[in-house]
């Protein structure tokens, strides 16, 4: 098995065991990045240099006694993660001057954790987009079907996982941005509770909403990747002091006995009957498995993208303020006076769709609308997330398509906004509610990955990362690669 094939806990045994270096492991997968890989369009900035030296750093704290389980393992960065002395550019014109003067806490943790970042990831955006299309520096490609989108906004990161042009990454999940791109590229994606993973350093776009996670082949992987992101960090005042558990202790036990609910809104109109089929099979799975099933309803669920689009770009609006071309980022040429600074910079500096989210937001927050539509909107919410703790009185887990289709083709949805909005029709509400979810792979429909959704309440990603990993134990979609990146 060459080494791109293996996961990440693969990589942690083999560098333990002496069969490589880190060194050798970084120098394969930055080959891989600059050759096949290229044409995907997964990265932002390549950071080889800062790699290496990482990489021997590893090798001589592996050789001194003083490993851990990641480290050596190389990894890349969603470019939405504040990274000292490199670009950090969301994806956008507007910051892509801008060289970090510090680390995001993610990074730190896993900089300490010892793992090798190799760069940066392509994005959508700002984080605002569901097909990493609205990107500065272009669309990523899904690697399944180089036609096709590899889904948004952590769409880089998950198609330089699934490529195997790095064993794991980091994303972001606004609504979906790391679920939707994981089962759009057959992967694993894991969203955590709000508040789980500090968000110091993680450029906003709606913060109550925004969350730091995992991306890898494995529930494994994911598991041992949030034990060292996760933590609590005096920072950001909305981080939850609480133990981070040993998330990898627990994948092996038994769901015997675990009920999961099955949400009647999340399998009718809209649901490709594809997508329904290979869902209906890994439910068998599961059932074999031990798992219980029972209908359940979450009836506002079909409220949920009206009222994302509300607060998203309201509080988006607020979060991009900042970037009026006169602190940095950005900055027109030869402003006549400082409205034209202010106007040119904005108008030259930001893509479409963040226009379109930020003039929404602006509408909403604005006098005489306020009422109207963001606090109706803030008090949907609260009733969307009344129907998930009501459902988990009556069950453990939630389970459930991550996606209503496959992936569709470059360019398909790119005029028609509210489609492209209708991709996160069953991930935003699990954003509104601050619950944890995980997309794995499950099958395959029309020739491209499908992703199967677990839900689970509050700080409960253990028995997700459980779930899932009993549920690959037994699968073999998760060693699924493309073929012309195998």
């Amino acid at each position: 098995m060459s080494v791109h094939d293996k996961t990440v806990a693969e990589l942690s045994a083999g560098l333990a065991a002496g069969e490589y270096s880190s060194e050798e492991l970084t120098r394969a997968f930055l080959q891989r990045i600059q050759g096949p890989g290229n044409e995907l369009n997964a990265f932002v900035t390549l950071t080889e240099e800062r790699a290496l030296e990482a990489a021997r750093a590893a090798d001589r704290r592996r050789a001194a006694s003083q490993a851990g389980p990641l480290t050596g393992v190389p990894m890349a960065h969603k470019d939405i993660f504040c990274t000292r002395d490199v670009r950090t550019s969301c994806g956008s014109r507007m910051l892509d001057n801008f060289i970090s003067p510090y680390d995001a806490h993610v990074v730190e943790q896993l900089n300490a954790a010892g793992m090798v970042s190799l760069g940066k990831t392509n994005m959508d955006e700002f984080a605002m987009g569901s097909s990493n299309e609205t990107s500065y520096y272009g669309p990523v490609k899904n690697p399944w079907d180089t036609q096709a989108v590899p889904g948004g906004s952590s769409g880089g990161s998950a198609a330089a996982v699934a490529a195997r042009l790095v064993p794991a990454s980091t994303g972001t999940d606004t609504g979906g941005s790391i679920r939707q791109p994981a089962a759009l590229c057959g992967i694993t994606g894991l969203k955590p509770t709000y508040g789980r993973v500090s968000r110091y350093g993680m450029i906003a776009f709606a913060s109550s909403l925004d969350q730091a996670g995992p991306m890898a082949r494995t529930a494994e992987d994911c598991a041992l990747l949030l034990e060292a992101m996760a933590g609590f960090d005096q920072r950001d005042s909305t981080c939850v002091d609480q133990p981070v558990p040993r998330y990898s202790d627990a994948l092996n036990q038994d769901l015997a006995g675990v009920k999961i609910g099955l949400p009647k809104e999340y399998f009718g109109e809209g649901l490709d009957a594809e997508v329904a089929r290979v869902v209906d099979a890994a439910i068998e799975e599961y059932r074999k498995l031990g798992a219980e099933f029972r209908e359940i309803s979450l009836q506002n669920t079909a409220l949920a993208v009206p009222a994302y689009y509300v607060i998203a770009p309201a509080e988006c609006s607020s979060n991009l303020s900042r970037f009026d071309g006169v602190r940095f980022g950005y900055r027109c040429e030869n402003p006549q006076d400082l409205e034209d600074l202010y106007k040119r910079s904005r108008g030259e500096g930001f893509g479409a769709e963040v226009k379109r989210r930020i003039l929404v937001g602006t509408y909403a927050l604005s006098a005489g609308y306020f009422d109207a539509y963001y606090l109706k909107a803030q008090k949907v919410r609260r009733l969307i997330r009344d129907d998930f703790l009501a459902a988990f009185n009556e069950v453990d887990l939630i389970l459930g398509p991550t996606s209503p289709t496959v992936a569709f083709n470059l360019g398909e949805r790119a005029d028609d906004p509210v489609s492209m909005y209708l991709s996160d029709v069953y991930t935003i509400a699990v954003n509104l509610a601050g619950l944890p979810g995980i997309s794995h792979p499950a099958g395959f429909a029309h020739g491209r990955p499908v992703g199967v959704q677990l839900i689970g309440t509050h700080f409960d990603e253990a028995r997700l990362l459980n779930a899932a990993h009993r549920y690959q134990q037994v699968t073999d979609w998760h060693t699924r690669a493309p073929e012309a990146f195998a």
